[in-house]
């Protein structure tokens, strides 16, 4: 067996390129893959982290007019015999300006068994409780403070405003970026005086809530790692596309070896090798390479996941407030199940080469057009698979009809893999049907005949590559067609919601004030002033009739002044728009396209929300597009919010006459009103700042429609490369009977580009169909809501220049080997014929 596999793989070192291609493409397919789950891992490790804050089984309490909890109320509910406990929050700034979320918890009147009180069990209660205190701290934080982590036990960091941390207790339990500390050491950091952020109680302790307090109860928090589920299985999706067109090149050069190897092989079985043992030693020359590429390609993902994770925690902090650990922190089933997926997908790949050498004789072994005469054949089954790939998108896509709106993400993604499935296994015999009919139309002209007969002698090594190039293509353009759709629409969506140049967002006490002192100021023409709420949607009635829900939303009040009317978007109405907001003056509501997804809700409809000390029975009357939120909402006017529900203010629109002066206007609400910098924001800076974060969200799906597009190019460059011998032993003869060297080279090029042009024209209705896959299934199940469908002309024309550039750059170096051999070595090629 030994002396079997050193023969197999003496072949290499006589054609060096074909392992080097072997060995990239399961190097890049696994290093994509790695890279993804690397980075799902160490996401999903930092929710397990933030779990501790989401699921302490804590209710809370707090005032119902949003205004700040004090430590006498606190104080009050104590003596009154209620087992409550005090909480601090608040933000503290590092030196290179990162924010961290500072709790300030009261461990003595805590839970003992709550997470938060349990964060770590090396330091005393006695050290934590009195100065100079101590500060739990995850590891990931220590970065941002500046400290290596052999030197963080007992450090003291300094902030940016000059203050120091108690000293640092490393906790590795506690989520990214999150101080704990005893609520007096946090007091004093965040100069909260007597205010305190909420107070908590174990779940279910309360019956009811205090008078003039809310209660949330536990089960209504909602966990991170339940937000993004959606976000991270788009991330799996892409990576497994990589991986799969990674294989490509990986079955490309395994078959093109076996090929050239067939000669060496029948002299094995000649010399008594038999072939289950000729067929264990092929097994066994693929792990030692799948070896090889598989631990290069997890330890570069680990370096592609420590260069997306940044962009990928600011997509999850800015989407879903979420937050990421910026450190890769990998179990050891990473490990051992990348290797696994990578030797898996090798042994998938060479499958195929592998029952096709245990099935031939030693005879067929000897004849180079074996493989090709059965690839008629292969054509006719990959005709049948490709059917039944789209019989089955068909029938999900039926199923998905019947389906809720909301439901069916998995599905979504059956059907898109379906489609792309049987547009790939249709590919090779619709070029051969294309080659079928030129050669029919070129029989009269003889050397553009043998070009096509030849490029038909070339489809079984090229149709793998051209499917890799066909699904990387239509990929790409499908999801750079959603995004830019989205960019668009969110864009627009900003201009429509942000119709006031000045923001306000000031202490709930004030607004009245405020309100009353811009209503005389000439140059202010309207406030939009919005309040928020949370309440639980208990019922809802449709034709269908009444059911029960309990599900917990958001209330949001705006004042549907002259100015945000005419632009704020609507998606449905019961009659028409201006009867729309004619019936939101008159206490109707509208609700957001979210929640009308996922309780299949729609104008006409009423809904029954009950908040404590209310209880309402509200009719929609449209709904409404609410990008980016996770969250249920229902839309009031704010007087009705106020009146119904007692929402506080939460913000103010300040819209101006022409002419008037912004700045002016902001320093004068400073100046009178004692507000800080943060209060008063701009439309622009509030688009600038939007624009960014949703640009940063995309970054990590650009960067991975790009590597796999460079993979699919990188699969037709290797069949290229490792037929180069082949090829030139086709040209030499042409040569040799007076056809130069530049006509054979622009056949050449034809070949290929036209070949890609075909792939790259069934690309682009391909890439349309993902598209609207992507907008109408998989993000109206991911999110809720539903994206316009856009088509982009521009990108359509990119998709075909590049799988003409791809073909003809794959085809460049060959053509180029061929132009400068010598005629020598061109006779000598033809003597070998």
């Amino acid at each position: 067996m030994t002396q079997v596999l050193s023969t197999l793989l003496s072949h290499y070192r006589r054609h060096p390129g074909q392992l080097i291609m072997l060995l990239l493409g399961l190097w890049v397919a696994s290093a994509l893959w790695s890279g993804i789950q690397a980075i799902n891992a160490t996401a999903r490790d930092s929710y397990a982290r933030a779990d501790t804050l989401f699921d302490t089984q804590l209710d809370q309490l707090e005032r119902r007019d949003g205004t700040p909890l004090t430590r006498a109320e606190y104080y009050a509910l104590r003596q009154a015999g209620l087992p409550v406990s005090p909480m601090l929050e608040g933000a503290v700034v590092t030196q290179d300006g990162t924010r961290l979320t500072l709790i300030g918890i009261d461990p003595l009147t805590l839970s003992s068994d709550n997470a938060l009180a349990q964060t770590n069990t090396s330091a005393s209660l006695s050290d934590f409780l009195t100065p100079p205190w101590q500060t739990r701290v995850a590891p990931d934080a220590l970065a941002a403070l500046g400290i290596e982590r052999a030197n963080a036990s007992g450090a003291t960091p300094t902030l940016a405003d000059g203050k120091t941390l108690p000293p640092l207790v490393l906790s590795p339990a506690l989520p990214p970026d999150t101080l704990i500390m005893d609520i007096a050491a946090a007091a004093q950091l965040l100069e909260s005086g007597e205010k305190i952020t909420r107070i908590v109680t174990a779940a279910g302790t309360l019956s009811e809530a205090p008078p003039g307090l809310t209660l949330t109860r536990a089960t209504t928090l909602a966990s991170p790692g339940q937000l993004t589920e959606s976000f991270h299985l788009n991330l799996t999706a892409l990576g497994l596309l990589a991986w799969v067109v990674g294989l490509f090149i990986v079955q490309a050069a395994l078959g093109l070896a076996l090929e050239q190897r067939l000669g060496m092989l029948r002299t094995l079985r000649v010399l008594g090798v038999s072939g289950r043992r000729l067929v264990l030693a092929l097994s066994l020359e693929l792990i030692l390479l799948g070896l090889i590429g598989a631990l290069a390609g997890i330890a570069s993902g680990v370096w592609l996941a420590r260069v997306l994770l940044p962009d990928v925690a600011a997509t999850l902090g800015s989407l879903y407030g979420a937050g990421v650990g910026q450190e890769l922190n990998l179990p050891w089933h990473y490990w051992v199940g990348g290797l696994a997926v990578s030797l898996g997908g090798l042994l998938l790949a060479g499958s195929g080469v592998l029952w096709r050498a245990a099935r031939l004789n030693m005879l067929e072994l000897g004849q180079m057009q074996a493989w090709r005469g059965g690839y008629r054949r292969q054509l006719t089954l990959m005709s049948i698979s490709g059917a039944l790939a789209l019989s089955i998108a068909l029938a999900l896509y039926a199923w998905l009809r019947l389906q809720s709106p909301g439901d069916g993400l998995v599905a979504g993604f059956g059907l898109i893999a379906a489609l792309l499935l049987a547009s790939a296994l249709w590919l090779p015999p619709f070029l051969a049907l294309i080659l079928r009919v030129l050669a029919h139309f070129a029989r009269r002209r003889p050397l553009i005949h043998w070009a096509v007969a030849d490029m038909q002698l070339q489809l079984p090594k090229l149709s793998l590559a051209m499917m890799a190039l066909l699904i990387a293509l239509a990929t790409n353009l499908g999801v750079g067609s959603m995004v830019g759709g989205f960019r668009l629409t969110f864009l627009d969506w900003l201009d429509q919601r942000l119709v006031a140049p000045l923001y306000l967002n000031a202490p709930s006490e004030q607004y009245a004030d405020i309100d009353a002192w811009l209503a005389n100021r000439a140059e202010v023409s309207e406030r939009l002033l919005t309040r928020r709420s949370n309440a639980t949607l208990q019922a809802a009635t449709t034709p269908e009739g009444s059911r029960s829900i309990g599900l917990p939303i958001e209330l949001y009040g705006i004042t549907p002044g002259e100015s945000l009317t005419p632009h704020w978007p609507l998606l449905a109405t019961q009659q028409d728009r201006s009867s729309a907001w004619t019936a939101f003056d008159d206490g109707a509501v509208f609700v957001n396209e979210q929640l009308a997804t996922a309780e299949n809700l729609s104008p006409g409809d009423r809904l029954t929300l009950s908040a404590p000390g209310a209880n309402e029975t509200l009719t929609i009357t449209a709904v409404y597009p609410d990008y980016g939120n996770p969250s249920g909402q229902v839309l009031m006017s704010s007087p009705q919010l106020a009146a119904r529900f007692n929402a506080p203010p939460s913000s103010m629109g300040v819209v101006l006459n022409e002419n008037a002066d912004v700045d002016t206007l902001r320093a004068a609400l400073r100046e009178r009103f004692n507000l800080g910098n943060d209060a008063l924001s701009d439309q622009a800076e509030i688009k600038r700042i939007a624009t960014e974060i949703f640009e940063r969200t995309f970054t990590i799906t650009r960067a991975l429609n790009v590597l796999t597009l460079a993979v699919a190019a990188l699969a037709l460059f290797a069949s290229l490369l490792a037929q180069a011998r082949s090829r030139r032993q086709q040209l030499s003869p042409l040569w040799a009977l007076g056809v130069p060297r530049v006509q054979l080279a622009q056949l050449n090029l034809a070949q290929l580009g036209g070949a890609a042009l075909v792939t790259g024209l069934l690309a682009i209705p391909l890439g349309i169909a993902i598209t609207w896959g992507l907008v109408a299934i998989i993000n109206v199940a991911a999110f809720g809501w539903r994206l316009p469908l856009y088509l982009f002309p521009w990108k359509m024309a990119i998709t075909l220049a590049t799988a003409v550039i791809v073909a003809l750059l794959a085809a460049a170096l060959p053509t180029l080997r061929f132009w400068r051999a010598s005629p020598r070595a061109l006779l000598a090629e033809e003597a070998n014929q």
